[in-house]
C-alpha cells in the first residue's frame, strides 16, 4: 500500500525552483531518508509533502486524497511532523508538549482523555524520556527537545511521519537509538516514516530506502553509492 504519492512536482518558495519533476511513491512500513547537501530543497520539499506550503506545480496524495483538497485537522490525522524549528513554549513541560500531540483528536479544548494519557506515556517511553515529563521546555538541552517533539509525533498517532533532520542535535549513540526506533516503527507498525538526514552511514545501514536531491532533481540510490560518497568525503 502506498502512502504518499507525488505526480510532476515542483516544490519551491516566491515562484524559485528548488527540485523539479518529483514522481514518486513511498510504500508502507519503510523508513525512507532523504540526503542531499545543504540548500538542495530537502526541507523545502518536506514541508511541501505536508501541506505547509502549496506546490508550485504537481500534485502531492496522502493516503489517496491531494493532500489540497484537505483540511489541516485532516491533514493531521494523517501526518505528524518534526522540523528543525525551536517551540517557542518554554514554560510547557515535556509531557504537556507531547500531549500536544493529540490535538487532532482532543476536540477545541484539547483536553486528554485517559486513553490520550497512555500514548503521550507511550511515545515517551519509546524515545526514551519518560525521566524528562516534568521538566520544563526552556530546561532541555537541544538534543532533549528534539527528542521530546519526536514523541510528539508518536503521540500523534499517525499513518506518516516527516521528519526534517531528527538526530542533527544528538550524541551518536542517541542518533543510532532514534534511528533504530524509527525503523522498528515503519516495520513493526507499518507507518511510512520520511527524514532528511545528514547521517549518510546510518541512512545506509538502517534506511529501506535511499533518495538524493541533486541538481534540482530528486533519485533513489543504493547504500552502495552512499558507501562511496562516504569514502570520497574521507578522501577529501
Amino acid at each position: 500500500m502506498t502512502a504518499i504519492t507525488t505526480n510532476r512536482l515542483t516544490v519551491g518558495y516566491r515562484g524559485h525552483r528548488v527540485v523539479e519533476d518529483i514522481s514518486l511513491s513511498l510504500p508502507c512500513g519503510r523508513l525512507v531518508c532523504l540526503l542531499g547537501p545543504n540548500g538542495a530543497g530537502k526541507s523545502t520539499l518536506l514541508r511541501t509533502l505536508c501541506g505547509f506550503q502549496p506546490p508550485i506545480a504537481g500534485t502531492v496524495t496522502i493516503s489517496g486524497s491531494d493532500i489540497t483538497t484537505m483540511s489541516a485537522a485532516e491533514v493531521a490525522r494523517l501526518v505528524s511532523v518534526v522540523l528543525t524549528d525551536r517551540p517557542l513554549t518554554p514554560s510547557l513541560t515535556a509531557a504537556e508538549m507531547v500531549g500536544m500531540g493529540r490535538a487532532p483528536y482532543t476536540g477545541f479544548w484539547g483536553r486528554l482523555s485517559d486513553d490520550d494519557r497512555r500514548l503521550v506515556s507511550e511515545a515517551m517511553q519509546t524515545v526514551g524520556i519518560a525521566p524528562l515529563a516534568t521538566r520544563r521546555m526552556g530546561q532541555l538541552s537541544d538534543g532533549e527537545l528534539q527528542k521530546v517533539m519526536i514523541a510528539k509525533a508518536l503521540a500523534q498517532h499517525t499513518p506518516v511521519i516527516v521528519l526534517d533532520e531528527p538526530t542533527a542535535f544528538l550524541d551518536y549513540p542517541s542518533k543510532v537509538a532514534v534511528m533504530k526506533t524509527l525503523a522498528r516503527l515503519a516495520h513493526d507498525e507499518g507507518k511510512t516514516i520520511l527524514m532528511s538526514t545528514h547521517d549518510l552511514e546510518l541512512a545506509a545501514q538502517l534506511g529501506d530506502e535511499l533518495m538524493k536531491i541533486e541538481n534540482k532533481h530528486i533519485r533513489k540510490i543504493t547504500a552502495d553509492e552512499v558507501s562511496r560518497i562516504i569514502g570520497r568525503l574521507l578522501r577529501g
